[in-house]
């Protein structure tokens, strides 16, 4: 058991310790005190909103940079670069002004003077450039544009040609890497509010969403959509170029539950196991070894009720079997008594019975009978009884009057006949004989 827990332990810290983490950085860029237009209110409070969201979300790097100038943005995206080489996911957030020019899509530093249509060239960073930064990131490259704001450079912006648009909002892009997302703040063409709060709709959107643990970016990003539209009245719609493949793809992972090496679930469980194997083998000596075991709990008292079961049928086993013994002892038929004595010490299969007939004992067939304890008690007292000479009876003494007669008829010329037919034959042969021939 403790081995087990030790294991389970062990995996559990490796799914969600640093041997299966990845690696996540992120650049963010807040830019509010231009220099040369009015100044923004939010995108510094909305980038330091989402700094802090990531830090929360235990991103290895986390560069938060404000109020940077042309020469500063360039510089922190060649550091941030580094970065992304071995990153797994890459995230660089931008909140501040940004315009379109021909269809291509420019961040603008605080220190930024468009006066014509071709200083976006040297005076405005493109989001090309942006996506070249994160570029080497493995699993997932995001970068999120609050952008979108009414743009006061392209009012007083000379154009060199006349062809040249200088367009409302930013322009919808294809990123050309795969695994590549570029979230804008309000759609193609369309601009975003800064809101009535400390912070836009679309960042506190964000901060709400974004590093939900085990989400897919995709559904944090629809999420987002969702609640700036019904926080602006349907009046600013966020959108999302790009696409990923079809696994889920989160900022943070999932947090597993860590398995407790013990808990009462597991406990039970071991409890189940072993009361499933009683009853298996269900005998009085298993279920006293689980009780012994489990002395309390649910599967104690079933095992308790378990054992009482078996006794309980045991012992109306034992009362049926006596019962059919009794009623056979009541059914067994009464033993013969022969000549005033009943036989003893013989099996029910083996009872004898006398009969006797006229003639005294020398006659008589012998049939088994059984003997009973009840009987043992009064054989001394049967035993004397035949010993003792008894009076003859009625008809032992017509029997022995006839036979006197017969042996006196034949005491005439052919003295002894009787006793010689007896010898030869028996009483009974010799009386039939001297019936016939009383004078032999």
């Amino acid at each position: 058991m403790r081995l087990r827990a030790v294991l389970v332990c062990t995996l559990w810290f490796l799914m969600t310790g640093d041997a299966f983490a990845t690696k996540r950085v992120a650049l963010v860029i807040g830019n509010s005190a231009y220099k040369n237009v009015a100044q923004l209110v939010n995108p510094a409070n909305d980038a330091a909103l989402i700094a802090d969201v990531f830090r929360s979300a235990k991103f290895e790097v986390v560069e938060f940079r404000q109020e940077l100038k042309n020469e500063e943005m360039r510089r922190t995206l060649r550091e941030f670069t580094e970065s992304t080489r071995d990153a797994d996911i890459a995230i660089i957030y931008y909140a501040g002004h940004g315009i379109e020019a021909d269809g291509t899509n420019y961040l603008i530093p605080i220190d930024a003077a468009l006066q014509r249509d071709t200083d976006l060239y040297d005076g405005a960073i493109s989001l090309d450039r942006i996506l070249q930064a994160i570029e080497p990131a493995k699993h997932l490259r995001l970068v999120i544009l609050d952008a979108c704001r009414d743009n006061p450079f392209g009012r007083a912006m000379k154009r060199t040609l006349a062809s040249r648009s200088v367009g409302r909002g930013l322009a919808g892009v294809e990123p050309n890497r795969s695994n590549t997302l570029v979230a804008f703040a309000a759609k193609a063409g369309s601009i975003a509010a800064d809101g009535d709060n400390k912070n836009s709709p679309f960042s506190a959107a964000l901060a709400k969403h974004l590093t939900t643990p085990g989400l897919d970016i995709r559904k944090a990003l629809g999420l987002v959509r969702d609640d700036v539209m019904e926080a602006t009245g349907d009046r600013q719609e966020p959108f999302v170029y790009g696409s990923l493949g079809g696994e889920d793809v989160a900022l943070v992972p999932a947090v597993a539950a860590p398995h407790s090496p013990v808990t009462s679930t597991d406990s039970n469980a071991a409890v189940r196991r072993d009361y499933e194997l009683a009853l298996q083998i269900g005998t009085i000596p298993v279920w006293n070894s689980f009780i012994s075991t489990y002395p309390s709990g649910f599967y104690s008292d079933l095992a308790k009720a378990q054992r009482d079961k078996i006794i309980a049928e045991a012992a109306n086993v034992a009362a049926t079997a006596r019962a059919k013994a009794a009623a056979d002892e009541q059914k067994r038929p009464a033993v013969p008594v022969v000549n005033g004595t009943e036989p003893a010490n013989v099996a029910p299969a083996e009872q004898t019975e006398a009969a006797v007939r006229s003639g005294g004992a020398e006659d008589s067939v012998a049939r088994k009978v059984p003997k009973t304890a009840s009987r043992e008690k009064s054989e001394s007292r049967e035993k004397s009884e035949r010993e003792a000479p008894s009076a003859p009876s009625t008809i032992q003494r017509a029997d022995q009057a006839k036979t006197a007669g017969i042996y006196q008829s034949c005491m005439g010329p052919r003295s002894g006949c009787y006793e010689r037919t007896v010898k030869k034959h028996s009483p009974a042969y010799a009386r039939a004989w001297c019936s016939r021939s009383p004078t032999c």
